[in-house]
């Protein structure tokens, strides 16, 4: 990956949680916890994944760039939202968490050597992962779930 290529996805990544806490914005409870029409998660579940799946990455990013070909766990995106109470809980926390990680990841981001960028691991379910790959999965990550959050807001407003 080019070093053009790099500075543009760190920005992307940078402003995820921008656009996460926009599309979140004025939603009442009763707003967050509206499903799409079509299924999916609810704008509240959305929220708490994101804060447990930047901490993980967060995690993620430290051992591939301290550990010597790391064996990166899955985790079970679906017991986490069932078991961690992401139905009740408020969202202002996993917010702050979301953001604390992804400008921390940023800030370590910006600072890497040509040769830190080249350190991989090993992902259980999809096997050759390094840094490069890692920044490209989460500078779209966030843009992706605010991308649904939008989608459980009109709906939560269509059937307002």
């Amino acid at each position: 990956m080019d070093t053009s290529t790099r500075e543009h996805l760190i920005e992307r990544y940078r402003r995820g949680a921008d656009l996460v806490e926009a599309a979140l914005a004025g939603l009442t409870d009763d707003d967050l916890d509206r499903t799409p029409a079509e299924g999916g998660w609810s704008a509240r579940r959305v929220a708490h994944h994101l804060a447990d799946s930047e901490m993980t990455s967060a995690i993620r990013l430290r051992r591939l760039l301290t550990e010597d070909g790391p064996v990166i766990q899955a985790y079970d995106e679906n017991a986490y939202a069932d078991q961690l109470s992401y139905d009740d809980r408020p969202i202002a926390a996993s917010l702050r968490a979301m953001r604390a990680a992804r400008d921390t990841s940023a800030d370590l981001l910006e600072r890497l050597t040509d040769e830190q960028w080249q350190r991989t691991g090993t992902h259980t379910e999809s096997g050759a992962y390094g840094v490069t790959t890692w920044l490209e999965i989460y500078a779209r990550h966030a843009h992706e779930h605010a991308r649904q959050i939008s989608v459980a807001r009109a709906s939560a407003r269509g059937r307002g």
